[in-house]
Order: C-alpha cells, then structure tokens, then sequence
C-alpha cells in the first residue's frame, strides 16, 4: 500500500496534494453553505446568511425573515450539517487508519465489524440500560462494543492464522453477522415504540442533531484524529508491512492494537450519535490516494475532508430525494458504497 520515498519527493508530494486540499475545503464550505438553504422549506442564501450573521454579530436590528426561519436554519439544519460533517471526518481518518494498520485496502469499520459492534452496545444503551451515566451512557456503551468486536476480530484472525488481508475482511464480515444479529435481538425484546424509533436510528441519519449532540464527536475526532496524525509514519511503516515496521523499531502487535481501538473510539462515538452509516471508511481513502498517493501525511487529513463533504452531500440527498421526508443516509451510503466496493473488487482480480 506504501513505498519509501526521499524526503524530497514527498515533500513535492506533499505540495502537489496542496491545491486539491483546498478545492476540497472550497467544496465542503460550499456545500455545508448550500445545505442551509435546501430541504422541505427552501430558504433564501440572502437569509440564511444574514440568520446566521444576526446569530454570531448581533446588532439588535429587528429581523425582517419570516417567524420560524431562524429556528430552522439555526436550531436544526446548521447542527445537522456540522454533525455530518464531523461523522464524515471521523470515519474517512478511521478507514484511512484502519487499511494502513492491516495493511488491507478493503478494511473500514463497516466491514470490519466494528461499527456493528457499536450499533449493538448503543442498543443495549438506549432500549435495555438507560442514562445510568448521564449522556455520556450511549457513547461509552457504543465504544465498549465497538472495542469489544475489534478484539473479537483480531482474536479470530491470531487463533485461525488469518493474517492475509482477504481473511481478515472475511472474519470482521463473519463478526458484523452475529454481532448484528444479537443488536437485533436486543431490538426484539425491547419495547415496540422505542424498537422503532432505534431502528430507524439503525438505518443512519442526522435528524436528532441539536447543539447538545455536537462536542461528543468533536472530541472523539480530535482525539482519535490526533492521536492517528501524531502516529502517521508509524501508519506508513505498517502499511508497508510487518517486517518493515519492525526493522524500523515498531512493535507491530501494540501498535496494530492501539491504531484499532482508537479507530474504535472514534466509531463509537460516531455511531451512538448517527447510526449506522456504512462505506466511508471504505471510499474515501482509495479516492484520496488516487489523487495523492499513500503518504498518511497527507491521506488522514485529506480523508477526513473528502469523508466530511461526502457526507455533507448524502445528507443533501437524503434531504431532498423524498422531500419533505427524509431517507436515511445509511441507505444513501450504503447504495453508492455497494456501487464502489464492487468497482475496487473488479480493479484488484483485474477484471
């Protein structure tokens, strides 16, 4: 997945990958903007902006939109667009992380069972546990079962001799299976009206964000996202495989074991705030390397832009296709990551 290069050239990569880093920013300003003014009720930009302006430099001037408008730019679309792109980021540097720890092209917390594992200790949370540690409740448990699935994948992959990357994507699949079937379950036995309202939780979206939702993700991203940029040439080393890393003084076994479960985290706490939204992790990596080779340098942070607009965008969609209800994002994702998951298993059998 990665090459050693002189200094100099990734230095001139690294400045080559400048310009579309910024067209990126442009791209997701534009879009997080535009998604103000789209939905059920289309609002002027003119509006939006001055909402927005009147929110942040009050000037006391008497507001001439109409009654209810601010409420919907600033209490409900603005946290949902910054929620977005906040899961996006996270799970873009996620699978950016995971492929370089495994080594493995194909590994994202989706596939890997490590978002399902979420899924399931957010259920457990939320139908059968409650608030018994405030807010704080449904990430934690979202975390623990996303740390607990990873381990379970990592066990599966040491006890079978699993280490190729086609094996381990086969065990984390196997894991999503019955981890998934035992949030169901969970779903089964729990009251009707609140089974429902989870389920459609499952399926992916932004429409329960609000100001309170918003620091959890934020600081799991700049957590688990600081903690990968301050690793990133231990990531390098590792996507260049084990025998490198070790020649270089990396112990590869904790390592792999703390890029994972701070992958984890992250996921947790994206999942127990949006559900399950799939091929993030997957997508944005491979279309970031396209364009600026495998250098985490500049891969985790690009993917987590690239992750943050791609999801910015879906939420645009999910928004509109079906206005004035919404479809959930997980099945926006889900469809156009089926598309490309099949289009990255016909590059690599070279068909």
């Amino acid at each position: 997945m990665a090459t050693i290069e002189p200094p100099a050239t990734a230095r001139a990569r690294r400045h080559r990958a400048l310009a579309p880093g910024l067209l990126v920013v442009a791209l997701l300003l534009g879009a997080m903007a535009g998604s103000l003014a789209v939905g059920s009720a289309r609002i002027p930009f003119a509006e939006v902006r001055d909402i927005i302006l009147s929110r942040i430099l009050p000037t006391g001037a008497a507001p001439y939109w109409k009654p209810g408008l601010e409420a919907i730019v600033w209490d409900l679309r603005l946290p949902r667009i910054l929620l977005a792109a906040l899961v996006g980021a996270g799970l873009g540097m996620v699978g950016a992380a995971m492929q370089s720890a495994t080594r493995n092209p194909l590994a994202d917390p989706y596939l890997l069972g490590v978002a399902a594992g979420a899924v399931f200790g957010a259920n457990l949370a939320i139908l059968h546990v409650g608030d018994i540690l405030g807010p704080a409740t449904t990430p934690l448990f979202a975390f623990a079962g996303a740390l607990g699935a990873t381990l379970i994948v990592l066990s599966i992959a040491r006890l079978t001799g699993s280490t190729t990357a086609d094996r381990l994507i086969l065990s984390g699949v196997a894991v999503s299976f019955v981890v998934t079937a035992c949030a169901n379950l969970l779903i089964l036995f729990a009251d009707q009206r609140s089974a429902a309202n989870v389920m459609f939780w499952t399926l992916g979206g932004f429409g329960a964000a609000d100001w309170g939702v918003l620091p959890a993700p934020a600081i799991a991203l700049a957590v688990g996202g600081g903690w990968f940029l301050l690793k990133r040439r231990d990531l390098n080393a590792l996507a260049m495989g084990d025998e490198t890393a070790t020649t270089l003084g990396i112990a590869v076994n904790r390592a792999r074991l703390l890029h994972m479960t701070a992958g984890a985290f992250i996921t947790g706490v994206m999942v127990s705030v949006s559900g399950m939204i799939g091929f993030v992790g997957l997508m944005t990596p491979h279309l970031v390397r396209m364009a600026v080779g495998g250098d985490n340098r500049v891969v985790l942070p690009a993917s987590a832009l690239v992750g943050a607009l791609f999801l910015v965008l879906a939420d645009i969609a999910s928004r509109t296709i079906i206005a004035p209800d919404d479809l959930p994002v997980g099945v926006v994702t889900g469809v156009i990551g089926g598309l490309f998951f099949v289009l990255v298993l016909r590059k690599r059998t070279g068909a």
